[in-house]
């Protein structure tokens, strides 16, 4: 689909919602280049957060031979991330940013995309850098969207999860791990049959649940008529959400996976793993969404890749080291394909002078660090994609071990417009924690 067709099927799609209330600021930066785009020539138009549970074993990613900063032209990558060797010019392997303030250890859940103090059962303390990219990208219909990939069991009995993004203090934003559920959520409006039957269903029932919550909240307390105040706005938005996507399901057609027995019959939870991908690769180039996050273990000690025919799972995956070990090499080579599949499927689609893959940021680390049981001392990252030059690509940087995630926040908040010297830092935290103040030199071009 050419980038003309693509714009248009775009303005007709907001045409068919013209009965519904949204901003018209949505309107114009569906059909026309973002203000953004203008006035931050180069900055992301979307970014995806890839986060792998256990950790991020530096030599699983740090080219052979390399111990010191310098190109990637000539390096040969390590075999867990083989397959982005013929993307070595377009990728930046970044070690010796540290998380050592989010006390990782099993996974610094929120406190992974947020920057601050994490651990489990813990409420996020502020907003994570996927929301606040979300609200200065070009709006969209889904602003953000996670999903999230363990063992069929837990993606069953908890089809929604929060443990990575949020939207502020105490505001978790859950992923989706059941492919169908998220299948409805997109493209139920296109659904026949008896899908169609229980989409229209759950629609109702949605609805009559909101109506319902909103009067009941007489006779509470001030305060905890706030909350449930908080808790009737989460179904408005969400039949929102859902009343939007069915009108525009028509021009989103093109853009739908093909729904097949991996959905409902999986053989492995790997099934559900790929057609997850595939519906987020189809939320970012139907224009559903510009942020993506991706969550293999969804942010905790589990997951399961007995697809690729690795029998352990969960917590005792974290015990075992990762370099050479041919456990953990297929898990990452798993997530390198996907990482290449991202690629190959942003570069199928034109926008503008280039492809979208022009103007997507990818991000791959760990939500916890380097290892399972960690201090965060190290926190290897891989960037994938320069955005119009607003990034350094093909290179290798070592650092001191001195700057946190944070700063790498912090320079991705800047391409796009946001100057923030200290994302989710106090002066009296960086004054321990970070050397420095703003973004990475190293990184930004």
């Amino acid at each position: 689909m050419n980038h003309l067709n693509r714009r248009d099927a775009l303005k007709t799609m907001l045409g068919a919602l013209g009965s519904v209330a949204f901003s018209s600021n949505v309107y114009s930066q569906f059909a026309q280049p973002s203000a953004l785009d203008s006035n931050f020539s180069g900055g992301p138009k979307r970014v995806i957060f890839f986060l792998q549970n256990q950790g991020f074993e530096p030599k699983t990613c740090i080219p052979l031979g390399m111990q010191n900063s310098g190109s990637l032209a000539n390096a040969t990558l390590p075999e867990p991330i083989q397959a982005l060797q013929p993307y070595r010019e377009r990728i930046h392997i970044i070690n010796g940013l540290h998380g050592k303030h989010t006390a990782p250890n099993h996974s610094a859940f929120f406190g992974a995309l947020g920057g601050y103090r994490g651990g489990d059962g813990v409420p996020p303390s502020a907003s994570t850098i996927d929301y606040e990219l979300s609200r200065v990208l070009p709006e969209t219909l889904l602003p953000h969207l996670s999903i999230g990939m363990d063992s069929l069991g837990n993606m069953r009995a908890k089809p929604t999860l929060a443990t990575l993004s949020a939207s502020g203090a105490g505001k978790p934003i859950f992923m989706y791990s059941n492919p169908l559920h998220l299948y409805k959520l997109l493209y139920g409006g296109l659904a026949t049959g008896e899908l169609k039957n229980q989409h229209q269903a759950q629609s109702l029932m949605l609805k009559n649940i909101e109506e319902i919550a909103r009067g009941g909240s007489a006779g509470l307390p001030v305060y905890d008529q706030k909350l449930y105040g908080e808790f009737t706005k989460g179904f408005e938005q969400m039949n929102g959400l859902r009343e939007r996507l069915d009108k525009a399901s028509l021009n989103l057609a093109e853009f739908a996976p093909k729904l097949d027995d991996r959905y409902t019959k999986p053989s492995f939870e790997t099934d559900w793993h790929d057609v997850l991908l595939d519906l987020g690769i189809s939320a970012l180039k139907s224009g559903v969404t510009n942020v993506l996050t991706v969550a293999s273990g969804r942010g905790e000690i589990f997951g399961s890749w007995k697809g690729l025919g690795v029998e352990k799972q969960g917590h005792n995956l974290g015990h075992m080291p990762q370099h050479n070990n041919p456990i953990w090499i297929k898990i990452r080579q798993y997530n390198s394909q996907m990482l290449v599949k991202l690629i190959q499927e942003l570069e199928s689609v034109p926008e503008g002078s280039g492809t979208m893959m022009d103007n997507t940021l990818i991000v791959y680390t760990s939500n916890n660090a380097d290892k399972q049981h960690t201090k965060g001392t190290t926190w290897p990252f891989i960037l994938i994609g320069d955005c119009q030059g607003a990034f350094k690509m093909g290179r290798f940087t070592q650092l001191d071990g001195t700057r946190p995630i944070n700063a790498l926040y912090a320079s991705i908040l800047k391409t796009v417009g946001v100057n923030n010297e200290r994302f989710n830092m106090s002066e009296k935290m960086a004054a321990r924690y970070d050397s420095s103040t703003g973004p990475l030199k190293e990184v930004i071009s």
